[in-house]
C-alpha cells in the first residue's frame, strides 16, 4: 500500500510538472510566432492548466476505469467550488465581476444539468445502457464552442486575461514541449494505475478514489492559482479560474473523453452530480446581491463546512 501511495503521489507531481512544461514551451512558441498575449492566455494557458484532468480521464476511460473518469471531473468541480473558493475567500474576501455572477456561474450550472441528462439514458429508455456516447460528446463540445465564443468576445471588450510569457530559444521551447508531453503521459498512467491499486488494497471503490484523491490531486494547479490570486487581491482571477475550470472540465474534458472512448456511467454518481449542481447554485446565491457581488470570509467557511458534510455523508 505504501508503494502505491508513493507512486500515486509521484504520478501527480510528474503530471503537474508536465502540464507546467507544456504551457511554458507552447506559450513561448506562440509568442515567438507573434500570437497576441490575450490569445495565449485564453487558449494555450487555459487549456494547458487543465491537461492533468484531461490526460487522467482519457487514460482511465481507455483502460476501462470509467468510475475514475467521472469521479475525476465531478469530484474536481465539487472540490474547486467548496474547497478552493472556500480557502481563497478565507484568505481574502472575493469581489466578483457582474458578468461572472450573472452569466458564467449560471452557465456552469446549465452545463452540469446537461451532463446529468446526457449520461442517464435509462431515464428515457429502460433498456438502454447509461453511457456518455460520442453523440453526447459532440453536444458537450458544441456547448464548449459557445463558451469559447463568449470568452473571445470578453477579450475583445477588453477583459484581462493574464499571461506572463517569456520567449526562449527554439531548442529550449521544443525541449519543454517534449518534456511536457512525456510528463503528462507518464504521470497520467501512474495516477490511474496506482489509484486503482490503492482502491483495491484499502477496499474502497474506484468511484470514491476518483471523487477524492484523484480529483484533489488534479485540482492542485487551480488551488495554487486561486490561493495566490486571493492573497494578491486579484479576485477576478481567483473566481474566474475556478468557474472557467469547471466549465472546461464538464464540456471539453468529458466531450473529448467521450469522442476517444465513450465511458459507461455508474448511476451512483447521480448523487454527486446533484451535490455539484447544488454547490454551483450555492455559489450563485451567496453572491446574489444587486449592489455587491462578493464572497466573504464567513461564506468561504460555509463552503468548506458543506464539503465536510458532503464527505461525511456521501463518501
Amino acid at each position: 500500500m505504501l508503494l502505491s501511495i508513493i507512486l500515486l503521489l509521484a504520478g501527480f507531481m510528474i503530471l503537474i510538472l508536465g502540464a507546467h512544461w507544456l504551457v511554458k514551451g507552447a506559450s513561448s512558441l506562440a509568442k515567438k510566432l507573434n500570437v497576441p498575449e490575450i490569445v495565449i492566455g485564453l487558449t494555450v494557458v487555459a487549456f494547458g492548466t487543465s491537461t492533468p484532468e484531461l490526460v487522467v480521464n482519457i487514460v482511465s476511460a481507455v483502460k476501462g476505469s470509467t468510475d475514475i473518469s467521472f469521479g475525476n471531473v465531478i469530484g474536481s468541480n465539487i472540490f474547486n467550488i467548496l474547497i478552493i473558493l472556500g480557502i481563497a475567500a478565507l484568505i481574502y474576501p472575493l469581489d466578483v465581476k457582474k458578468a461572472t455572477t450573472w452569466k458564467e456561474i449560471p452557465f456552469a450550472l446549465l452545463t452540469s444539468f446537461v451532463l446529468l441528462l446526457l449520461v442517464n439514458d435509462r431515464w428515457y429508455d429502460s433498456g438502454a445502457t447509461n453511457l456518455l456516447s460520442r453523440g453526447d460528446g459532440l453536444i458537450l463540445l458544441g456547448f464548449f464552442t459557445l463558451f469559447l465564443i463568449y470568452t473571445h468576445n470578453l477579450a475583445r471588450q477588453g477583459a484581462e486575461v493574464e499571461s506572463q510569457t517569456t520567449v526562449y530559444p527554439l531548442w529550449l521551447i521544443l525541449g519543454y514541449i517534449a518534456a511536457g508531453f512525456a510528463g503528462l503521459i507518464l504521470g497520467g498512467n501512474l495516477v490511474v494505475k496506482y489509484a486503482v491499486n490503492l482502491a483495491h488494497e484499502i477496499g474502497i471503490s474506484e468511484k470514491v478514489i476518483g471523487l477524492t484523491i484523484v480529483a484533489a490531486g488534479t485540482s492542485m494547479p487551480e488551488l495554487a492559482t486561486s490561493a495566490v490570486a486571493a492573497y494578491h487581491r486579484k479576485s477576478d482571477i481567483a473566481v474566474g479560474n475556478i468557474v472557467g475550470s469547471n466549465i472546461f472540465n464538464l464540456l471539453f474534458i468529458m466531450g473529448i473523453t467521450a469522442m476517444i472512448h465513450p465511458p459507461a456511467y455508474n448511476i451512483a454518481f447521480n448523487t454527486d452530480q446533484y451535490v455539484m449542481m447544488f454547490a454551483t447554485l450555492m455559489l450563485f446565491l451567496l453572491m446574489f446581491n444587486p449592489k455587491r457581488h462578493r464572497l466573504d470570509r464567513w461564506e468561504g467557511g460555509l463552503l468548506l463546512a458543506f464539503y465536510i458534510g458532503y464527505a461525511v455523508i456521501f463518501l
